[in-house]
């Protein structure tokens, strides 16, 4: 029997072992999408305490929490801290084979070399011992970072935001470089919710110079954003949908839909849907002429409990897999950006494991030869990035597509105690690889297993961003 958390965690043969510990284990972190904050990076924020590192902002636990029965006041509510953290450690030993149990156990073992099982009993001391680690000047945001050997992350950025804390960090002249990434979903597609439209779009007028008075102008301001995010190392863009809105069905015209969502009009799903496309598929094209990356996180059921979202908001672990039919739409969106050679490196993140295989056939529609995975099925996100998740989606792409070419794993996390799960990753790819030799169906050639889970956890993704320079 092997020990929990151990030197052979998630390696269950001697071939793992080998391509972890001597291809894997050593290489940098390229986290090319996150939900950080600039703000604690700029300010190299310290966090008084451990319930701060790791609770704030994290609808995973707060989820989990709830289900073990936990009053909402000691998830998003006015606890105390030390409260938070003593129901969540009541919490963790109820996670079992959920990998909130890894992941806890790993981010005390990898930044605070606590060896010890999170549960009531051992709560108050890891917290203790935790807490006062993370007052100290090496254990401030930064040096966090610096410890699980980031190279660069990439964070998540409304297109009216400032970027003032980005601008501070490029000053700084850090040993890790940090990037925004474009957001633009909500409430500029949100369209029929015209209050928040409305308000949205003079914000974007405000901050990008452009009058807001036709969907030119709209493109215009959202070009400006694009130039302002260019010019502070932005390459990625990225979009938050329960699938691609069908192309138009009618005649009626883009320019007067907007119109009429501009002077507070609602509308009607179809003129929905076609405001959303021709807004998405302009920004493809505008991601393309800049050379950037588009990202679309794809099936997500979102703020489904209608109570708590008016109590407490959304986002805060009310969301699930959704059924969307994402296909035929999809491949649509993508053929027209294509038809004139404006398709832009594209990764797409499927939400719902039984569409893995869809997501893996559909890349190799538009991988046209011009770089190598220029489409990709996008790494385990959200509730699949887990081991059997991750395990789903590198089987899906292994079989229909090339392995080879996947750029590999990010953390989708808003906690700078979250890279642990970079470590998760390559260990299940290194056991997958493993296996297959193990079991004859991959020769064990060391140079090209190895080559391969390299390529995987760092190069792939370091060639495929151009925003990614040598120092």
């Amino acid at each position: 029997m092997k020990n929990f958390l151990d030197h052979h965690f998630l390696l269950h043969n001697e071939t793992a072992e080998m391509l972890y510990y001597q291809y894997a284990a050593a290489l940098p972190l390229i986290d090319y999408h996150n939900h950080l904050s600039p703000k604690d990076i700029a300010l190299n924020r310290r966090f008084d305490n451990l319930s701060q590192a790791w609770l704030e902002g994290d609808h995973y636990k707060w989820r989990a929490m709830r289900t073990n029965g936990i009053q909402e006041k000691y998830c998003t509510g006015n606890a105390n801290d030390w409260e938070k953290f003593e129901k969540w450690a009541s919490t963790v030993p109820n996670t079992l084979r959920n990998p909130l149990y890894h992941w806890t156990h790993l981010e005390l073992q990898r930044y605070f070399d606590i060896q010890d099982l999170l549960n009531t009993q051992s709560a108050r001391k890891i917290y203790e011992e935790a807490s006062t680690k993370l007052r100290q000047p090496d254990f401030a945001v930064r040096s966090l970072l610096e410890k699980m050997k980031v190279e660069l992350i990439c964070t998540t950025d409304d297109p009216i935001d400032s970027l003032e804390f980005h601008q501070k960090i490029q000053l700084d002249h850090l040993n890790f470089q940090v990037f925004p990434t474009f957001r633009p979903d909500k409430p500029i597609l949100w369209v029929n919710n015209q209050a928040a439209f409305n308000q949205y779009l003079d914000q974007l007028a405000d901050v990008s110079g452009v009058e807001i008075r036709n969907f030119q102008d709209l493109k215009y301001a959202l070009e400006a954003r694009v130039d302002f995010f260019h010019r502070l190392g932005c390459r990625l863009a990225d979009h938050g949908l329960e699938s691609i809105p069908p192309a138009a069905t009618t005649d009626t015209k883009t320019e007067a839909i907007f119109d009429k969502a501009r002077l507070g009009k609602s509308l009607n799903p179809e003129e929905t849907h076609q405001y959303q496309y021709d807004l998405l598929f302009f920004l493809g094209t505008l991601y393309h002429s800049k050379g950037w990356t588009q990202q679309f996180h794809l099936g997500a059921l979102r703020n489904n409990n209608t109570r708590m979202m008016r109590s407490i908001g959304p986002d805060t672990g009310f969301d699930s897999i959704g059924d969307f039919k994402q296909a035929k739409s999809l491949v649509r969106f993508l053929d027209d950006l294509d038809k004139n050679n404006q398709l832009p490196r594209t990764i797409l993140y499927n939400l719902n494991p039984a569409d893995n295989e869809i997501f893996a056939t559909l890349i190799g529609n538009f991988n046209d030869g011009s770089i190598p995975g220029k489409v990709q099925f996008g790494s385990g996100w959200w509730f699949n990035d887990q081991k059997d998740g991750m395990e789903r989606q590198i089987n899906a792409l292994s079989n229909m597509g090339l392995l080879s070419c996947f750029v590999g794993m990010l953390t989708d996390s808003r906690s700078f105690l979250s890279f642990p799960r970079h470590e998760y990753f390559r260990r299940i790819l290194c056991n997958l690889l493993g296996q297959d030799v193990e079991r004859g169906e991959l020769p064990l050639d060391r140079e090209l297993l190895g080559q391969l889970v390299q390529n995987i956890c760092y190069y792939n993704a370091k060639n495929y961003f151009e925003f990614i320079h040598k120092k």
